[in-house]
């Protein structure tokens, strides 16, 4: 936990800015998710729920600024970025902001607020901590001789891009 003499430096604006996102998505027919990438103290991108306008279960917020702000940076990772949430980030968001590595993550609602509006994330959770083959899509590893080709692949590659 981090204390609060070490609390990262927070701009209060950014996150109201990630909040109006949201808003205006709403007003516009989306979900009510906004997120804003900045980096120096800048927007490099914004982001609202497109999960319904592009029929696209992964178009969350919080997806959608990542890959605006990579596409902006050039990169991958949001090295020295900082991540401004309408809501606390979804277990699939959690996993593409750690992926893309940004510095900090600042949210405003709580899942709780999000699960009273419909956006219930528990079961998700729940669901991660099981077996795979335990689950309610039930997911089977199948032995196969050439399951670790890619891998073995991507090793023996010089030039590969380590992340």
């Amino acid at each position: 936990m981090i204390g609060l003499a070490k609390r990262p430096k927070m701009d209060s604006t950014f996150l109201k800015q990630a909040i109006q996102v949201a808003v205006a998505n709403v007003r516009r027919g989306g979900g009510p998710f906004g997120a804003v990438v900045t980096k120096d103290g800048a927007v490099i991108a914004t982001g609202a729920n497109q999960v319904t306008s592009a029929n696209d279960p992964t178009a969350h917020a919080e997806v959608v600024a990542i890959r605006e702000a990579c596409k902006a940076l050039g990169s991958f990772q949001l090295s020295g970025c900082d991540l401004y949430c309408s809501c606390e980030p979804c277990p699939m968001c959690l996993g593409a902001i750690y992926w893309a590595r940004p510095r900090n993550v600042f949210f405003a609602a709580s899942q709780e607020q999000a699960s009273q509006a419909g956006f219930d994330d528990t079961f998700i959770y729940r669901q991660i901590e099981m077996r795979p083959e335990a689950r309610s899509i039930p997911m089977l590893r199948v032995d196969d001789p050439e399951a670790g080709a890619p891998f073995a692949a991507w090793l023996a590659k010089d030039d590969r891009t380590d992340y």
